[in-house]
This record gives structure tokens, C-alpha cells and sequence, in this order.
């Protein structure tokens, strides 16, 4: 369901906002509707690429190989 809002712009801003949206074969209202759906997708892709790499750092990482002398003796002296 769509629902109005009321939007206040300066002058020379909604003027220049109506020759985009002509250019483009909408309307100030169309042209605004997509911005807001592509940066919040944009965002929602952050918010999960950013989750899915926070718990991958939390389940950190193992590069492969053995430890094969002990802390001790890597710092006996």
C-alpha cells in the first residue's frame, strides 16, 4: 500500500529534481521512491555482509600446519 508524504525542497533544488525525473520519464515522486529503495537495499546488503563477516572473525580461522615445538621452547634462552 502506498502512502503520500509531504516533502519540502528548496526552490532551485525541486526544479532541477523535475528535469531529472522528465529526463528520466518519471516523476520527483518516482525518482525519489527508487533512490530510497536502492540505498536501503544497498544497506540491508551491508548490514548482512557485514553479520556474515563478524561471525566468521568469531569463529576465526585455521591456515592449515602443525605447531611442532611448544611456547617454552621457542623461548628458552
Amino acid at each position: 500500500m502506498k502512502q503520500n508524504i509531504t516533502l519540502s525542497l528548496e526552490r532551485e533544488l525541486l526544479r532541477k529534481a523535475k528535469v531529472l525525473a522528465a529526463r528520466k520519464g518519471t516523476s520527483v515522486s518516482g525518482l525519489l521512491a527508487q533512490y530510497l529503495e536502492r540505498v536501503l537495499k544497498e544497506e540491508s546488503a551491508y548490514e548482512r555482509a557485514r553479520k556474515d563477516a563478524l561471525a566468521v572473525l568469531a569463529r576465526g580461522f585455521h591456515l592449515g600446519g602443525k605447531i611442532l615445538t611448544s611456547r617454552e621452547e621457542w623461548h628458552a634462552r
